[in-house]
């Protein structure tokens, strides 16, 4: 299995970023959905715990997956008409900005109610917003509204690699199977 990305598909790095992503959002949605909400004396603890952990490790791999794109480029499909092609990009491009966002919006929410992130458990991220700051309240606001508007586009990203494996039946989705 080869590293490379190329027309007929993914290299092995670019499928494993592709899936454990899938799996951390899975898991994101599962425990945000699962957890208290949050409110003035809640305590970092739990769920709520799991909650900042696993959007630490999203950002880590969402931005390492970033720079493995930009270092090896993914080769367009010449099959695709130019409308699929756009939507393509824009789709992509929406789902790692949608990513990076809430988890900055979701580390500075945090950091307004004092609360430590670590990646892993282990390592100490920098407060990004100082406790108590109202943008830094606003942001988790804004963090709660997205996650419908990710998920949307989770949705129409599905729903496209469904129309290419079972209406256009052009081998596109098996690029990023393993």
């Amino acid at each position: 299995m080869s590293n490379v990305t190329s027309r007929d598909t993914y290299g092995v790095v670019a499928k494993c970023f592709h899936w454990i992503i899938v799996a951390l959002l899975a898991a994101q949605y599962a425990v945000g959905w699962l957890m208290p909400h949050i409110g003035r004396n809640t305590k970092n603890e739990g769920l709520v715990s799991w909650h900042l952990s696993i959007g630490a490790a999203i950002l880590f791999v969402i931005l390492l997956r970033l720079l493995w794109r930009l270092a090896f480029p993914v080769t367009p499909d010449g099959t695709l008409a130019p409308w699929e092609h756009n939507a393509s990009r824009v789709t992509h491009a929406l789902l790692y900005t949608l990513v990076v966002v809430m988890t900055v919006l979701g580390w500075a929410a945090a950091n307004y109610q004092g609360w430590d992130i670590r990646l892993f458990g282990v390592v100490s991220l920098p407060a990004i917003a100082p406790t108590g700051a109202s943008w830094a309240h606003t942001a988790g606001d804004v963090h709660n509204f997205l996650q419908w508007v990710l998920l949307a586009f989770i949705g129409l990203h599905v729903v496209g690699a469904a129309y290419h494996y079972f209406i256009k039946r052009d081998q596109l989705m098996q690029r990023m199977l393993p």
